[in-house]
Formats: structure tokens, sequence, C-alpha cells
């Protein structure tokens, strides 16, 4: 059974007197442990899709199905809880508290759980050890890098080990360098750690480093490439529109 199941998916905003439609009936299945880079233009549901399974945001229509739960029908109160304990979401602006330092900015979405702060601080040391910061943990985002806050927000996404991670653009405002070293770091965490890994992107270079290519237009999928393994090769197919598996 695939981790994440869309059946009919569809989300609806009104503007103004009319209403848009980011997401239109979506068939899609995600198996644990995928590398999976949605793309598309501005407008195609991408951002929308990723916020839906995050727990983010509701979907209109249709029923959303995560490790066997239908999270489309929790209350807005247990979403947020199940948001908490299965979810890690990396932004493209990092999102860091600049008043907090690298440790304490890590440390936040612990403080929703049942922790001691010794626990908490072993959390905290291990994911920042991870992404490389250990010796980091004192410096204030000002302090840092844009590639060692994106680092830092990638920690702060992973401490309460997560069964999925999020990230939107998550290279949008890095230099080629740093955003190498962010994208090789998610493809460990994808690899050794096997974690369900969602991305977002325009950047074709950056979806590369997925196994698998989602490309959406206008709420529907429109096409799939699954990257060949070692041989840069990507084989490309078009599903019925609306779905894929």
């Amino acid at each position: 059974m695939p981790l994440i199941e869309c059946r009919q998916l569809s989300k609806t905003y009104r503007k103004g007197a009319g209403t848009i439609k980011p997401l239109d009936g979506l068939d899609l299945d995600i198996d644990a442990g995928r590398f999976l880079a949605l793309m598309g233009p501005s407008g195609s549901g991408k951002t929308t899709l990723l916020n839906l399974i995050a727990g983010i945001d509701r979907p209109s229509e249709g029923a959303l199905t995560i490790g066997g739960q239908n999270i489309a029908k929790l209350s807005r109160s247990r979403l947020a809880a199940w948001r908490a304990d299965h979810v890690g979401y990396v932004f493209q602006l990092y999102n860091l508290v600049p008043v907090l330092t690298a440790y304490e900015n890590v440390e936040l979405p612990l403080l929703l759980h049942k922790l001691t702060r010794r626990e908490r601080h072993e959390r905290v040391a291990t994911a920042l050890s991870l992404v490389g910061l250990a010796d980091r943990h004192d410096h204030y985002p000002r302090q840092l890098s844009g590639g060692q806050e994106q680092r830092v927000a990638i920690a702060r996404a992973i401490v309460t080990d997560p069964q999925i991670i999020v990230a939107d653009e998550p290279t949008g405002d890095l230099d080629k360098p740093s955003a190498h070293a962010v994208m090789e770091l998610l493809c460990r965490l994808n690899s050794e750690l096997n974690k369900t890994l969602i991305m977002v992107t325009h950047d074709a270079a950056t979806a590369e480093y997925a196994d698998q290519t989602l490309h959406l237009d206008k709420g529907r999928l429109v096409e799939h490439s699954v990257q060949a393994a070692f041989s840069g090769e990507t084989a490309t197919t078009r599903p019925e529109e609306g779905a894929a598996r």
C-alpha cells in the first residue's frame, strides 16, 4: 500500500465573485521512501498539493490518505497534532526566528511534544550534527550564510523524526554551491534515513536529485519522469489526465 494516496483531490478558493481551483480531481500514489519532485508553472497547483500533504491546508473535495488515515476528515486540532508528529517542512526563505539561536530554532517543534529538557537537547544536538552545524549551535541567523540557514531549517524539519519531509523551493534563494550542498543533504536524508521527501521546484537541475518528477498544469498531472539511477537519463511518460500511479 502506498504511504500517500490522493483520490479525486480538489482544492477551491474564492476570489472576489469567482473561484479558482488550483487542484482538480487529482489521483496520485506516493510510496514510502520516495524522493518526489513537483514541477509546473505558477498556479499549477504544486504548492497547494504540498500544503495539503503537509496538513497545512485542507482539501475541498476528495480523500487524502497518509499511512492509512484519511487526514482530510480530521478536525483542525487533530490535523495540527498529526502534522507535528508526521511532517517536517522546509521553506524557501528558511522561516527562522531571528532572535533565536540555531539551537533554539531547531528546538521549537519539540516544545509541542512531551519531552524532558535532556531529551530535547539530545534531539537538537543530533539534528544539528546531521546537517553539519553542531559547531554553529549558538549562532543567530544573521551570523550564518544562506546555505547554513537552510541547513538549520532542515535540522528543524527533521528534529521530531517525521515520516515525511516536504520542501517548497528549498534552493530558490541559494547560490549554486550552497544549493548543491542542501540537495546532497536532502538526498542523504532520503537514502540513509528513508525519509519520504516531496519537493516543489522550478529548477530542472534541482529536480534531477529526485528519483521521480511529476509535472502539474492547471491542477492536473500532465506527465511524470523517473530518473534512471546513475545514468542521468530520464524516462518520461504521459498519464491519463489527473492520474498517476
